[in-house]
C-alpha cells in the first residue's frame, strides 16, 4: 500500500523549479525506511540538531556474585547492548555485540562464570534467552528461538532459573525451570492460561516458586508453585480487586514481602506470616506508592522507592526492627530499577540507576555504613552542559467535573526567548504510565533551540495518583481523559508566557490515540499532532494485538466481542471520525509491533489524506512499539523538528 519516497529523486524534482533548493545537501533516509509525505531533510537541520543526538545513557543490569563489578546496559553502536565495568568510571568493556537491542544481563548468581540476557527481531518482542560465557566469549541461544519468553528468576541454592514462555500455545505464559549451563534440561512446571503470568521468586529451600497473576493494572494474584508437583495454590483474598505489584520471601521462609494498594489508595510494603496469611503494613506512613523493592541476599534490609509526585525517594529498612536506616540524600529526580550487591554482605551496598531532567540516567551505589554515594558511569551529553538544562515544574488544573489534573511543564530558557512560547503537549502512553521528571533527550533541542515549551500531563487513568484515579478512564469513560486535554488547553490560554494559538499535540501507543483524538475533538484549537505507534480503531486494535495480551488490553478498555462496548468503541475510535482532522498529521510506526498492528497507523493515514490535509507517514521494516536503533531514532527526530519547524513556528 506505501511505497517508499526517494528522498534524492524528490530533491532532484525540486531543484529543477528552484536552483537554490539544489544547492543545499539532502539527509537521506535509511535504506529501513518508509517514507511518505515528508519533504526532504537538509543537511543544515541534521548538522544543527547533531550534537543533541549524542546523548547516552547506562543502566544497572547485575552485580557479579563473587567481585565489586557490575553488568550495565549502554549504546556506542546503533543500539543498546550489555557492557562490563570492573571499577567506578572505569572502562565500559562491551560484551555483546548484535544489531538487535540487547537487555537485562544478569549473572549466573552462584559462580557467575556466565550471564544470560533477552534479545528480539525488529522489535517484535518475542525475546529470546542467551547465555555469554565469559571465559569464551560464546554466546548460546537457550530458548526456543520462536516463543515470548521472560529472561526469568534465579534460583537461590543453583544456577537454574525460573521463566514465562509462550511456547506452549503462543499466547499462554506458562512457567519452565532450566539450568542455563545445560539448555536441554528445561521442564515445564506448570501449565496457565493468559498472558499476564511471571514467577516473581523462589522459597529458600528452593521447593516452591512465588507467582503473580497480572489480570489489570487494578487486579492481580498471588499464587505459589510446587516444583516437584506443579500444584498452584492461590495466596490472596477472593474480594475487591487489588493490584499486588511484587512479592519476595523472607530469608527464613516463615513468610513473604508484597506490595499492593489492598485496603489502600496506594501501593504499600507489607509482610504476610505463611501460617495466619494476615498482612503487616510497613509503609503505611507513605501516602504515596511504593513501586520497587528488594530484599537484601542476607535477608536484613529491603530497599524500597517510593513515587512521590513522580519523584523517587529511595528508604533502606531493617527487617528486624522494621526502622528505616539513615541515608545520604539523593538528587531530585527518578530511580529505576535497584539491585543489592552479593560478594560482601558486612558491607551492604546498593546499586541504582538514577536520572533526572538535568541528567541523563546513570548508575551509581549507595553504601549503608559508610554512606558514600559512589558514580559507576558517567554517560556522554555530546559536549552540551545538561546542568543548564530546563527543570520540570509541576502544574495543575481543573478539568470538565473538577477533578484536579497535574503534568510537568518545561518551559524554553526565558533569557534566550522573548513573547509568548508555542507549546507542545506530549502524553504518556499506557494508559497506566505516568510522565515523570525524566531527561528528556533529543528533546531538549525542542526547548533550548526551538523555543517550544512542553507539557507532559498525567490525565486521568494515569499511575501514581491511587487506585480510583487509575480506573477513571477504563471502559465507557475512556473519552473523559481526552477531556482532560480539552481543560488544560483553557489552562495554556491563561498562561501569560504560553501561545494557545501555536499548540502542537504528540504521544506515543496509547498516547497516540490521545494525539489523534484531540486532534478530531480539538481541531480547531490545535496546529498539528504526531501519532506515534498509536491506536487508531480500538475494535481492530484489540482484535490483532498480539494474543499473549489481547484479554489484558480488554480489561483496560473494553471487550469488543460485546454489542453495545463494540458500538461504543466505534464511534470514539479516531478511524471513525477522522474527517474531523483538519491539521496536518505526522504518524509514525514500526512494521513489527506486537501492541499495536501496523495496520493501526496505515489505515489513519489513508483516510486522512482524503480530507486534502498534509498528512507525513514514517514506518521502519525493522522496528516493533517504537524506534530503538539510532538511525532510525535520528531519522525521527529530525523529521519531527522539520514538522514542528512547518507546522508550529511558522
Amino acid at each position: 500500500m506505501f511505497n517508499r519516497t526517494t528522498i534524492p529523486l524528490a530533491a532532484l524534482l525540486l531543484s529543477i523549479t528552484n536552483p537554490s533548493i539544489a544547492a543545499e545537501p539532502i539527509f537521506a533516509p535509511g535504506e529501513n525506511l518508509t517514507v511518505q509525505g515528508i519533504p526532504a531533510v537538509p543537511q543544515g537541520l541534521v548538522d544543527r540538531v547533531n550534537r543533541y543526538t549524542n546523548f547516552r545513557s547506562a543502566s544497572l543490569n547485575s552485580w557479579h556474585p563473587k567481585k565489586r563489578e557490575l553488568l550495565i546496559s549502554t549504546r556506542f553502536g546503533d543500539v543498546a547492548q550489555v557492557h562490563q565495568v570492573s571499577m567506578p568510571l572505569g572502562m565500559r568493556k562491551q560484551l555483546t555485540f548484535f544489531p538487535e537491542r540487547v537487555g537485562n544481563g544478569s549473572y549466573a548468581p552462584i559462580g557467575g562464570k556466565y550471564f544470560i540476557f533477552s534479545k528480539d527481531i525488529g522489535g517484535n518482542e518475542f525475546n529470546q534467552t542467551y547465555r555469554y560465557d565469559l571465559e569464551s566469549g560464546n554466546t548460546t541461544l537457550l530458548t526456543d528461538g520462536k516463543s515470548r519468553n521472560s529472561l526469568g528468576t534465579w534460583a537461590n541454592k543453583t544456577d537454574r532459573v525460573a521463566y514465562s514462555s509462550t511456547r506452549r500455545t503462543g499466547k499462554d505464559n506458562d512457567f519452565y525451570i532450566m539450568d542455563p549451563a545445560n539448555p536441554s534440561e528445561n521442564k515445564l512446571i506448570a501449565q496457565n492460561i493468559g498472558g499476564g503470568w511471571s514467577v516473581l521468586d523462589w522459597s529458600p529451600d528452593d521447593r516452591t516458586l512465588l507467582a503473580i497473576e497480572f489480570l489489570s493494572a487494578n487486579k492481580s494474584n498471588l499464587w505459589t508453585i510446587d516444583i516437584a508437583t506443579g500444584t498452584k495454590t492461590r495466596i490472596t483474598p477472593e474480594g475487591p480487586d487489588v493490584a499486588y505489584r511484587s512479592a519476595f520471601y523472607s530469608k527464613d521462609g516463615k513468610g513473604f514481602y508484597m506490595v499492593s494498594d489492598r485496603d489502600s489508595e496506594f501501593s504499600r510494603l507489607a509482610y504476610v506470616d505463611i501460617k495466619t496469611n494476615q498482612p503487616t503494613y510497613l509503609t503505611s506512613n507513605i501516602p504515596w506508592d511504593v513501586e520497587e523493592t528488594e530484599l537484601s541476599p542476607d535477608g536484613k534490609y529491603i530497599a524500597i522507592v517510593s513515587n512521590e509526585a513522580g519523584i523517587s525517594i529511595l528508604r533502606v529498612l531493617d527487617t528486624i526492627t522494621r526502622k528505616e536506616i539513615n541515608l545520604p540524600k539523593l538528587p531530585t529526580g527518578v530511580i529505576l530499577g535497584v539491585n543489592w550487591r552479593k560478594d560482601d554482605l558486612n558491607n551492604p551496598e546498593l546499586g541504582l540507576t538514577f536520572l533526572s531532567a538535568t541528567q541523563t540516567a546513570d548508575v551509581y551505589s549507595v553504601a549503608l555504613k559508610t554512606k558514600a554515594i559512589t558514580r559507576w558511569t558517567e554517560s556522554e551529553t555530546g559536549g552540551l552542559k545538561t546542568d543548564r538544562f530546563s527543570n520540570a515544574e509541576l502544574i495543575n488544573w481543573k478539568s470538565f467535573d473538577n477533578l484536579n489534573i497535574s503534568g510537568l511543564l518545561y518551559r524554553p530558557i526565558v533569557t534566550k526567548f522573548s513573547g509568548k512560547r508555542p507549546v507542545i503537549i506530549d502524553i504518556h502512553g499506557g494508559p497506566e504510565g505516568q510522565s515523570r521528571p525524566y531527561f528528556l533527550g533529543r528533546r531538549n533541542y525542542i526547548l533550548n533551540e526551538m523555543g517550544v515549551a512542553m507539557i507532559f500531563p498525567n490525565v486521568r487513568g494515569s499511575l501514581g495518583y491511587g487506585k480510583t484515579f487509575l480506573t477513571l478512564d477504563n471502559g465507557f469513560k475512556r473519552e473523559d481523559s481526552v477531556k482532560d486535554i480539552g481543560a488544560l488547553l483553557d489552562w495554556i490560554k491563561q498562561q501569560p508566557d504560553l501561545d494557545s494559538d501555536r499548540i502542537l499535540i504528540t504521544g506515543g501507543s496509547y498516547g497516540g490515540y490521545m494525539s489523534l483524538a484531540a486532534a478530531v475533538k480539538y481541531n480547531d484549537r490545535i496546529r498539528g499532532s504526531i501519532d506515534v505507534v498509536g491506536i487508531s480503531n480500538f475494535v481492530s486494535f484489540l482484535e490483532r494485538t498480539e494474543g499473549y495480551r489481547r484479554d489484558l488490553r480488554r480489561v483496560e478498555y473494553g471487550d469488543e466481542r460485546e454489542p453495545k462496548m463494540r458500538e461504543f468503541l466505534t464511534k470514539i475510535s479516531p478511524l471513525t471520525n477522522a474527517s474531523a482532522i483538519k491539521k496536518p498529521l505526522f504518524v509514525i510506526h514500526g512494521k513489527n509491533d506486537p501492541r499495536v498492528p501496523l495496520n493501526e497507523a496505515e489505515q489513519i493515514v489513508t483516510t486522512v489524506q482524503k480530507n486534502s490535509v498534509p498528512v507525513w507517514y514514517l514506518m521502519a521494516n525493522d522496528e516493533g512499539h517504537g524506534f530503538s536503533k539510532k538511525k532510525n531514532v535520528d531519522y525521527e527526530f529530525y523529521t519531527t523538528v522539520k514538522f514542528i519547524e512547518e507546522m508550529l513556528l511558522k
